[in-house]
């Protein structure tokens, strides 16, 4: 591969080995995409009971293992968002533990503030990508992103995004190490998928640039609106139009999240030979 990428400023030759690596990259999402749903299945958390499971392991990650937020007696990590917040989780499908959770907070009008709003939001600064700009039904913003330690191999990384390191290699088999890596990809297109389905068409994210960047080259593009500040570390405020993943997302991720999308409708994941087009949101409900 490093070798492709020295040809690919050469002329000529440099145009065959960028569809090289094209290819390959395509493949490899592709195979990530099916050990994704073979080893694991998003969830929208319906009940309470699956609603604590998600604050559980955000007490755990954020108040336990980052010290962001004090510890509670019952060992939830819950805030007033949360009563206008749609919940996702990814399961692992043989031990039934879950891997991961994030949040989609909604506002349905001005007393439903979304976070950065309330405490980040002299850090914004577009001018049209500004949550003021659009219809409060028509905002949300993706937060409290959680994986649980056991599902990292990397323990020293202290930002939301290293929910992409691999998982403990002594507790999972070698196979399904190849899509844990993408546990917080996977979290990020389930909320995706909810608000595709509640026609919200504009997400706000505060996060590390470098957790941008990642999430870029897999074709989830944010928008930076504002500079960097001092949130719960170095994070910055961002913009994504959901409707744009038709666009942007790679062929093989454009498939993992079809997948999901389809499991978080009660549907069987895409065979191989499925990629039709992800542009029309599904029926809200």
């Amino acid at each position: 591969m490093k070798f492709l990428k020295k040809l690919s400023n050469v002329p000529i030759i440099g145009i065959l080995a960028r569809a090289i690596m094209k290819y390959g990259a395509n493949r490899e999402a592709k195979q990530i995409s099916d050990h994704f749903s073979q080893f694991l299945e998003p969830q929208l958390a319906r009940s309470d009971l699956m609603r604590e499971s998600a604050f559980r392991i955000r007490h755990n990650v954020y108040c336990e293992e980052l010290n962001f937020e004090e510890l509670r007696e019952n060992q939830q990590e819950i805030d007033d968002f949360d009563a206008h917040s749609f919940h996702c989780l990814i399961q692992h499908k043989s031990t039934r533990n879950f891997a991961g959770t994030v949040r989609v907070v909604y506002s349905s009008g001005e007393d439903q503030l979304l976070p950065f709003e309330k405490y980040c939001m002299d850090s914004v600064n577009h001018e049209t990508l500004s949550p003021a700009n659009f219809d409060r039904r028509e905002i949300c913003e993706i937060s409290r992103l959680a994986v649980p330690a056991e599902f990292r191999r990397r323990q020293m990384d202290k930002y939301a995004g290293a929910a992409t390191g691999v998982i403990n290699e002594t507790t999972y088999s070698e196979r399904e190490l190849r899509c844990f890596p993408f546990i917080a990809v996977g979290l990020y297109l389930s909320a995706a998928s909810v608000v595709l389905d509640k026609n919200i068409h504009h997400c706000f994210v505060m996060m590390e640039p470098r957790l941008a960047r990642s999430l870029a080259f897999v074709g989830i593009k944010f928008t930076q609106i504002g500079p960097v500040v001092d949130y719960h570390g170095r994070r910055a405020p961002y913009h994504i139009d959901p409707r744009e993943l038709a666009n942007t997302l790679s062929p093989g991720f454009k498939r993992l999240f079809k997948n999901i999308r389809k499991q978080l409708q009660g549907e069987q994941p895409a065979k191989a030979d499925e990629l039709e087009d992800l542009g029309a949101p599904a029926t809200p409900h």
